[in-house]
């Protein structure tokens, strides 16, 4: 399993570098301004959706169903494929199809203080339709990536990201082919959904899974999956209801905002894609399959794996984000039109969202016991209860905090997430918290709290002895803090949890390849 996880992190990490790259053009071209704010909700609307639609409720219902599917043989796996297929393109056709015909009455609910700015409502409505048919492609490429993922397949899907990275970038440089620079950031979305879909219709074409179009029938295989799809749609929902309602209040806030809120999640989304997705993605099929197989022993023993794994590369990133978060922001992005107090604003912002980073990387790996049983159902519980005291918050604090208070209103609900999901698997029996998973928690949040002590250090000696130099002065205090932080991380795990420990992740790795 540890094998197929480091070919999507991998790629993972490749597209968040790409990335990184977009959106340094990005904050150098748009800035922290209106255009910024204008494309950033047309590019946050589509994938809300998508959120609803594809990544979240769909590949819960569809990936452990699939999976059972073909375990009664390929034909009548390729004729459930077919009829999901049919079904979500016609409804993902008509969503866009309304969504053209209503932009501005979706642009006046979703982004409403906009109204007080006409123009860059206008612009928010333009960009908009560029970007939403993003959604119907996505949606595909969801569809395709689950069944090559059952397959063991995850190569393409993982790479898929890195056209929106490239395409953007593309379409930045040739900004002046463009009415402007959020068109141009527009059309490369929309470019990118077309090359995406491109790319893993051919994989799945050249696997010989590629599904057709077919006459719609509510047959056994295809009400189990609407039972699972309903609850996983309500539990997405919910979840981007918080995140709507990040969008609709960062409106009302002083322009620059949303830029905030993007360039932080952007990097909050570092570890979350290239280690919580990632594990996530290869340990719902692999559940499935030992589940399907009555091996629960081997599916417990994937998932507590799998959080291992996780904490192993997500505290490092904690401990950063929440102690040198102005320096990381200043490296990435501060040139051209992001200045220095954008970058304060995005620093403050990123270390509000990491106070959530351990939930937000876990909570897959979490639910995928659940889910991996086709109880898309208990999962819901938990999340609707994390969004309500989410949503709560964010109203309380984005008075006091701005889009500060947004970010660690977002954090505290993916804590209560988090905590509800493990207590409901510990009831039903799926998981166990015995001694030596404590201990292992224990030695965790030591390194976690040593290294932010350390980064913090060298921080406040980078601030003083890099303050003469005139240029990269901040891009080499970062490479000095992730050097200091990379030697003594490793020297702390080794000291904490020993060789042996390191030893059976790589062991674990050569026998899952």
């Amino acid at each position: 399993m540890l094998g197929r996880i480091f070919t999507v992190g991998g790629f993972t990490l490749l597209s968040r570098l790409t990335g990184f790259a977009r959106d340094i053009m990005l904050a150098a071209i748009l800035g922290a301004g209106p255009v910024a704010d204008a494309f950033f909700v047309a590019l946050r609307l589509p994938n809300h959706f998508r959120a609803i639609f594809a990544e979240g409720a769909f590949n819960a219902a569809f990936v452990p169903a699939y999976a059972h599917v073909r375990g009664q043989g390929e034909a009548s796996a390729k004729l459930f494929a077919d009829r999901i297929f049919t079904l979500l393109f016609g409804s993902q056709l008509i969503l866009l199809l309304l969504a053209w015909l209503f932009m501005p009455q979706v642009i006046a609910v979703l982004a409403p203080g906009f109204a007080d700015d006409p123009a860059r409502g206008e612009l928010a409505i333009a960009l908009t339709r560029i970007t939403f048919p993003y959604l119907l492609l996505i949606t595909l490429v969801t569809l395709y990536g689950g069944m090559l993922n059952v397959i063991h397949r995850f190569a393409s899907a993982a790479a898929a990201p890195i056209f929106l990275n490239l395409s953007m970038m593309a379409t930045l440089a040739l900004a002046g082919l463009f009415p402007g620079a959020g068109h141009a950031a527009a059309w490369g979305v929309l470019l990118a959904g077309i090359l995406e879909f491109l790319l893993l219709a051919g994989d799945a074409a050249r696997r010989g899974i590629l599904p057709k179009f077919a006459i719609f029938k509510l047959d056994d295989d295809v009400r189990a999956f609407f039972r699972a799809l309903g609850p996983a749609t309500l539990g997405s929902m919910g979840t981007q209801i918080a995140l709507f309602a990040d969008t609709i209040i960062a409106t009302f806030l002083p322009a620059g905002a949303l830029a905030a809120l993007y360039y932080a999640d952007r990097l909050n989304q570092l570890p979350i894609g290239v280690i919580g997705i990632a594990i996530g993605t290869v340990l719902l099929p692999e559940m499935s399959r030992r589940l399907a197989g009555n091996d629960v022993a081997g599916a417990s023993a994937a998932q507590r794996r799998a959080f291992e794994f996780s904490l192993l590369f997500s505290v490092p990133f904690v401990a950063a984000f929440l102690t040198v978060p102005d320096f990381i922001m200043r490296a990435m992005f501060a040139r051209g039109a992001f200045s220095n107090a954008d970058a304060a604003t995005a620093g403050a912002t990123l270390a509000a969202y990491a106070v959530g980073l351990i939930p937000f990387v876990t909570i897959r790996s979490a639910v995928a016991t659940f889910y991996a049983r086709q109880d898309t159902a208990t999962p819901v519980k938990a999340a609707l209860t994390g969004v309500a005291v989410n949503v709560a918050l964010k109203v309380a604090l984005m008075g006091t905090l701005a889009q500060i208070g947004l970010a660690l209103a977002t954090a505290v609900g993916a804590w209560v997430n988090l905590l509800l999901v493990l207590l409901f698997a510990v009831r039903a029996g799926y998981l166990e918290f015995d001694r030596a998973w404590i201990i292992s928690l224990a030695r965790f949040a030591v390194a976690g709290i040593v290294l932010a002590g350390a980064l913090w250090g060298t921080a406040r000696f980078a601030s003083f002895y890099f303050a003469p130099m005139r240029v990269f002065r901040d891009e080499t205090a970062l490479v000095l803090l992730i050097a200091t932080g990379a030697f003594i991380y490793g020297f702390l795990i080794l000291l904490l949890f020993g060789r042996g420990w390191l030893f059976s992740l790589l062991r674990d790795r050569k026998q899952s390849i």
